[in-house]
């Protein structure tokens, strides 16, 4: 992708299957030219991760993906040390004449994503994947992070990067991020796209769905979003959805394969004592 317009954003993540509207490609040609992270918020499903990958592929940067968690802290994140070859590495120098062996250099550290993504020597995007996950503690280190894109490591010193990885962060929004992360990126929200929308993305990641298939799951998961459900179906189900239902003949009813769309027994229950789904 040598051209960086909002309209070069739109084509390139298309031609990965990617359908972005022109406020979420602005979104992400000002990350690209300014050199800034990119928050991604909405509810989960609507396709935040797939930005990462799509825009990774469409540039032919390496995607590092670092998936939060409850707990996560520096050594899931950044780097930790082998202690089990540190171990083995002491146990052989004792045994020999003078062998002593620094036991922290290199050849003992574990790379983490964002180490990873510091020392990479090509482009990269950096996937910071559902950061409402993680604690405040974790929180705050990354936003240290993103300052100035470096770290001191006790034992080796500081690493800095030689060209700043574009970093895209996404957010379920289980939690409100403090103002001081998301002062430091660009933000985006991500909704549900619109039945019309959703087809296109059918036609595009399910290609072999008949047509009328695709336009009755949309229809359907339109129907499935405006009820109160634990888990709302994202673009992600729609389409399994679809394929569900192509595999099983145009004749099959939506109901047939629900489980593709949702994966809650509560919503299950409920959907089907309503009759949402009738006449879909």
């Amino acid at each position: 992708m040598t051209d960086t317009g909002v309209d070069a954003v739109v084509q390139a993540l298309a031609g990965q299957g990617y359908l972005a509207d022109r406020a979420l490609a602005t979104s992400v040609h000002l990350a690209r030219t300014l050199e800034l992270p990119l928050l991604l918020e909405g509810e989960a499903g609507v396709g935040k991760t797939e930005v990462a990958r799509a825009l990774a592929a469409a540039t032919g940067a390496e995607l590092v993906r670092l998936q939060c968690h409850e707990g996560i802290d520096v050594h899931h994140a950044l780097y930790d040390w082998d202690h089990a070859r540190q171990l083995l590495a002491l146990r052989a120098s004792e045994g020999a004449q003078g062998g002593d062996v620094d036991l922290w250099s290199e050849r003992f550290l574990l790379e983490r994503p964002l180490l990873h993504a510091l020392r990479a020597e090509g482009d990269v995007v950096l996937l910071i994947d559902e950061i409402d996950r993680a604690d405040d503690a974790f929180e705050a280190f990354l936003l240290e992070l993103l300052s100035d894109f470096a770290v001191s490591i006790p034992e080796l010193g500081t690493v800095r990067a030689t060209s700043p990885p574009l970093v895209i962060l996404t957010s379920n929004r289980t939690r409100e991020l403090h103002d001081a992360l998301k002062r430091r990126c660009l933000y985006h929200w991500i909704d549900y796209p619109t039945p019309e929308r959703e087809l296109e993305v059918v036609r595009v990641r399910a290609p072999d769905v008949a047509e009328g298939v695709a336009r009755r799951v949309c229809s359907a998961v339109a129907r499935l979003r405006d009820e109160d459900l634990y888990k709302q179906p994202g673009v992600g189900e729609t389409i399994a959805w679809a394929r569900a239902l192509g595999a099983l003949g145009e004749d099959a009813a939506p109901d047939d394969a629900l489980g593709a769309a949702l994966k809650v027994r509560e919503d299950l229950d409920r959907i089907r004592e309503l009759g949402v789904l009738d006449g879909v």
